[in-house]
């Protein structure tokens, strides 16, 4: 019997809206993959001091620990330039682009911050080179580069819309720090996957919350992990370069 395949609008939009969808969702998982080679799991952002200090030290607290950073830091900083990021590579907007990667690195509170940023823009721009995107080797020294620049540049050139883009960024910060969680507080990986389960809930909105900022809104307020990370810089025993 011949395989049957999807034809339909509906089918169409259920398998990834034509032939590329399916390509487009497994570059997506590759990007938020923790197997990719650019040093993620390396960083807490500031999450290891707020653990020392008993800000964080049970599930509880680091879910609201999580999920404030992902509304009041990411949502209101990050997504909001990444989408705008995902617009001016698909624009092909060079200027665009490297305006908004250095407002993004400007806006970082502390050293470890800005360097976590740049070394994680730097390490993806590596690794997409060798997936043949060669707009990213200026980007492999440069000071301004910012890890959702990086990736919404393989979003752009993957065809993974700008929604994606910014609900798998999202998914794959939300996971690191779940991840660093479970060392640091420590909790137990069933309390880590409870955890990660309870954020899923808030993604979906926190990405169209994201998209409805406007430009001169965009900023942060997480002044908690502004401290925790300027803290860390000189804590005494660490686990994580941030």
């Amino acid at each position: 019997m011949a395989a049957v395949t999807p034809t339909g609008t509906a089918e169409a939009e259920m398998y990834g809206h034509g032939a590329g969808g399916g390509t487009a969702l497994l570059r997506l998982l590759n990007l938020t993959s923790p197997a990719l080679p650019i040093g993620g799991f390396h960083f807490s952002q500031g999450l290891e001091d707020a653990v020392e200090r008993g800000l964080v030290h049970d599930a509880a607290s680091t879910g609201d620990w999580i999920a404030g950073l992902a509304e009041h830091a990411l949502g209101t900083l990050d997504l909001p330039l990444l989408l705008r990021l995902h617009s001016a590579w698909t624009d092909r907007s060079t200027m665009r682009v490297w305006r908004l990667s250095a407002r993004l690195i400007a806006s970082r509170e502390t050293a470890e911050l800005r360097a976590e940023d740049r070394h994680l823009g730097s390490a993806l721009a590596r690794v997409l080179i060798e997936h043949g995107i060669n707009e990213a080797k200026p980007w492999v020294s440069h000071v301004d580069a910012s890890h959702a620049a990086l990736f919404a540049l393989a979003a752009a050139r993957w065809d993974i819309c700008a929604a994606d883009a910014a609900t798998g960024y999202l998914w794959s910060w939300c996971e690191n720090q779940v991840l660093a969680a479970i060392k640091l507080v420590p909790l137990g990986q069933s309390a880590g996957q409870r955890l990660l389960g309870q954020l899923i809930q808030r993604i979906p909105e926190i990405v169209e919350t994201a998209a409805g900022i406007d430009d001169e809104d965009i900023g942060i307020a997480s002044p908690m992990q502004g401290i925790a990370s300027a803290r860390h810089e000189t804590q005494y025993s660490r686990l994580f370069r941030s």
